[in-house]
C-alpha cells in the first residue's frame, strides 16, 4: 500500500486549504511546495485578502460571486478551527469618490443590483454618515456606498496559520521541495491534486480546454500609524481605481492595477506613482506614510475568469486552478470542492458537480 492517499503539488493557499481539509476527514495527504511554510512565493503572499462578494459583482462572473458568499461562512468556521491567531474583520467595506467622478458611482450601484437579481446590497451614506464611522474622511468624501456583507483577512498569518494547522492534522509537509514532473508523485500517493496556480501552466495548457495565463496585479504595504480606517476603502475613478485595506498596527495593504501580462518584474515607475496619488487622494495623511514594499503577483486566469476543477480519471490527477483575483474570497468553497471530488473518486464514484463547480472529466 502508498503511503498516502493524496499527493499536493503546490503549497499556495488553494493547496494548504486542500491539504488541511483533507487531513481533517481522515485521509493521509502529503504537500510538496517550493517555497517555505511562510508561503512568500505564492500569490496569495502578494494579495490584499479581501473578501468582497458584493463589490467583486459589479464585474465578477455569478458563479464566482455565488462561491464569495459562500467562503465568507467559511473562513468564520475555519478561523475558529485554527489555533494560530489571524487578523479576521468583518466590518464590510466603504465605496467612495471625487465630485467629478459621480457618474461612476450610478454605473457601479447599477451593475450591482443587476449582479444581485434587482437586490441592492449597498447603503448609500451621507457625509454624516461617513464622518461618523470613518471619522478621518469626514468632509473629504460627500457621499459614499456601505457594503456591509463584506471582510478582510491578513493574508500572510492566513497562509502561516494554514501550514501549521495542516501539519497539526497530519499532513506530511515537504516545503523547499517543487515539483517538476506530476507522475514522480505516483510513487507516493494514489491520486495527485496539482495547485500549483500559475506554475501548473504548461501542463493545463498541454491537456487542452480553457487556457491559463498569468494576470499582473501590483500592491504596496505601507505603515501609516497617523491613519485610522475601520474598515477597507475602495476609490472610484475613471483611470485608477483605489482599494486601501486596513491591517493591524498601521499596516494598510494598497492596490490598484490589473494588467493582462505575465510579466513579473519589479512594479514601475509609472505604476507607483499613480497607485501613491490616488492613495495621496484618499488621505493626505497618506503622504507621510511609509512604503515598505512594492509588489508584483500573477494571478492564474482562465478566459473565463472563472475556476475549473479538471479530472483525469485514467492518470489518477486532479487539476484545480483559475481563481484569477479572487483567491482569498472563493478559496474555502474550491477546496471543499476539490476536497469533495476526492472523496467521491477515492470512493470509485465521478462526481460530475463537487460544491458550486462542475467537475471536468479530461480523457477517457
Amino acid at each position: 500500500m502508498k503511503p498516502y492517499q493524496v499527493a499536493i503539488a503546490g503549497g499556495g493557499l488553494l493547496g494548504r486549504l486542500t491539504a488541511w481539509r483533507l487531513a481533517e476527514q481522515g485521509i493521509r495527504t502529503v504537500l510538496y511546495d517550493a517555497g517555505s511554510p511562510t508561503g512568500e512565493n505564492s500569490a496569495a503572499y502578494v494579495a490584499a485578502a479581501m473578501l468582497a462578494p458584493a463589490a467583486e459583482a459589479v464585474d465578477g462572473a455569478p458563479e464566482v460571486i455565488a462561491l464569495g458568499y459562500s467562503s465568507l461562512k467559511l473562513w468564520r468556521q475555519y478561523l475558529k478551527r485554527i489555533n494560530s491567531p489571524v487578523f479576521f474583520q468583518e466590518n464590510g467595506s466603504l465605496i467612495v469618490w471625487h465630485n467629478q467622478d459621480a457618474a461612476l458611482k450610478n454605473r457601479f450601484l447599477q451593475h450591482l443590483a443587476r449582479a444581485h437579481h434587482g437586490k441592492q446590497p449597498a447603503q448609500q451614506w451621507s457625509a454624516d454618515d461617513i464622518a461618523r464611522n470613518e471619522p478621518q474622511l469626514g468632509g473629504r468624501f460627500n457621499q459614499g456606498l456601505f457594503l456591509p456583507e463584506e471582510g478582510q483577512l491578513d493574508n500572510r498569518q492566513t497562509i502561516a496559520a494554514l501550514a501549521e494547522a495542516a501539519q497539526q492534522a497530519g499532513v506530511d509537509c515537504r516545503w523547499h521541495t517543487p515539483v517538476d514532473n506530476l507522475d514522480e508523485l505516483h510513487a507516493q500517493a494514489d491520486w495527485v491534486i496539482d495547485c500549483r496556480g500559475i506554475g501548473a501552466r504548461q501542463a493545463w495548457n498541454q491537456s487542452g480546454g480553457t487556457r491559463l495565463r498569468g494576470i499582473r496585479g501590483e500592491v504596496a504595504r505601507v505603515l501609516a500609524p497617523e491613519v485610522k480606517l475601520n474598515r477597507p476603502v475602495r476609490l472610484l475613478h475613471p483611470r485608477y481605481p483605489l482599494y486601501v485595506c486596513p491591517k493591524e498596527n498601521g499596516l494598510y495593504v494598497i492596490g490598484a492595477t490589473q494588467i493582462d501580462s505575465e510579466d513579473d518584474s519589479p512594479v514601475s515607475v509609472r505604476s507607483s506613482l499613480e497607485l501613491f496619488s490616488a492613495l495621496y487622494a484618499v488621505h493626505p495623511a497618506f503622504g507621510e506614510a511609509r512604503v515598505l514594499e512594492t509588489n508584483v503577483g500573477l494571478r492564474p486566469t482562465l478566459v473565463h475568469d472563472r475556476p475549473e476543477i479538471r479530472c483525469h480519471a485514467e492518470k489518477q490527477l486532479i487539476e484545480a486552478n483559475g481563481l484569477f483575483r479572487h483567491g482569498f474570497m472563493i478559496s474555502p468553497s474550491v477546496a471543499e470542492a476539490v476536497v469533495e471530488t476526492v472523496s467521491g473518486v477515492l470512493g470509485g464514484n465521478r462526481p460530475e458537480t463537487a460544491g458550486e463547480l462542475p467537475v471536468l472529466y479530461c480523457g477517457s
